[in-house]
């Protein structure tokens, strides 16, 4: 089976609006910038839009790895594309694209896949007031915005065998390349096995991008009104590790209790057992001194235990990230 990087990330959003819904027309003041929230049952949930994390990871890899290459958006009337080009353009190989030119179509799965960001408790964003008065002359001009203070998590996938790998067959999210684009990916190196309608790059390209997309975590940057309310949106705590399959057992570490939310260690020590068959890989734990500090004491216990079928690694999420990243070529074969 295919081999996946795997993991669960904390972002904490102590006084923040990283993703707003727009402006909603208000009696008060005539323009309210709302937050993304979400309801379930009678509680509400800050949270930040898949597509807006992406952007975040897409922007940061371009802007941190002097070496990852970003495709060009072209527009045709009212349709915008990248170059579908995934051999000279990493991002469109990580994050995959779709072009539509005349009767030439390409799609390709993004081999990145990522939730939202959801608060892990309820949360009622904060109306705060201001107005807009630079001018020495008139009124000030009023206007509201929302914010809010809680703990984001998302949980994301990498499929390690689909980077730098692409098809031909004539199925929607299959047919990755035309076929007058062979002669590229020969040119570049890649391969072709036996009657294997995939073409393959040459593993130190597949490797390097990656590692990359990993490691840009820790230097994530990214989100809606950082002006004045400016937002660390690295991980505070991390779970990674490579499992041999595409499912992803830590979507439900953590849990809510009293409306207060927590990762629940009971939760993790079962899904190390149930899948302890499937990990490639230890179990990566980052967390961040001085965010949920009480479990410190627990994770160094799970780290030096010897009586779990996985290993435990714990330290920093610079740490765990950088560890791991540097293991990753070992589940990246030559060919898939």
């Amino acid at each position: 089976m295919s081999k996946h990087l795997i993991g669960l990330t904390l972002i904490d959003a102590p006084y923040s609006a990283l993703n707003n819904a727009g402006e909603d027309t208000s009696e008060r003041t005539e323009n309210i910038v709302k937050v993304k929230t979400l309801r379930k049952g009678r509680d509400t949930y800050p949270y930040v839009s898949g597509q807006a994390w992406r952007n975040w990871w897409r922007t940061t890899l371009e802007h941190e790895f002097d070496d990852w290459k970003s495709s060009p958006i072209e527009r045709e009337k009212k349709i915008a594309f990248t170059a579908a080009d995934p051999v000279t353009y990493d991002d469109d190989d990580v994050f995959g694209y779709m072009r539509a030119v005349k009767k030439d179509t390409v799609t390709r799965l993004s081999p990145l896949k990522n939730s939202p960001l959801i608060s892990i408790e309820p949360q009622t964003p904060t109306n705060d007031f201001g107005v807009m008065a630079r001018q020495k002359e008139g009124d000030p001009v009023p206007y509201e915005h929302q914010f809010y203070s809680c703990v984001l998590q998302g949980i994301f996938s990498l499929d390690l065998n689909a980077v730098g790998t692409f098809s031909d067959i004539n199925r929607t999210g299959y047919k990755n390349i035309a076929a007058s684009y062979v002669s590229k990916i020969q040119d570049a190196g890649g391969t072709q096995v036996g009657e294997n309608p995939t073409w393959t790059l040459p593993k130190e390209i597949r490797v390097r991008r990656c590692q990359q997309t990993l490691e840009a975590l820790p230097v994530l940057s990214g989100g809606a009104k950082l002006t004045s309310h400016l937002t660390d949106v690295t991980p505070k705590l991390i779970i990674l590790s490579v499992l041999d399959g595409g499912n992803h057992p830590f979507m439900n570490l953590m849990v809510e209790r009293n409306g207060i939310g927590e990762l629940s260690i009971e939760a993790l020590l079962e899904v190390i057992d149930d899948y302890a068959d499937r990990f490639c890989d230890a179990i990566y734990i980052g967390r961040r001194s001085g965010f949920m500090d009480e479990l410190d004491e627990k994770l160094n216990d799970l780290a030096s235990g010897d009586n779990l079928p996985c290993e435990i690694v714990y330290d920093s999420p610079n740490q765990v990230i950088n560890q791991l990243a540097q293991k990753l070529e070992v589940y990246i074969g030559d060919s898939p």
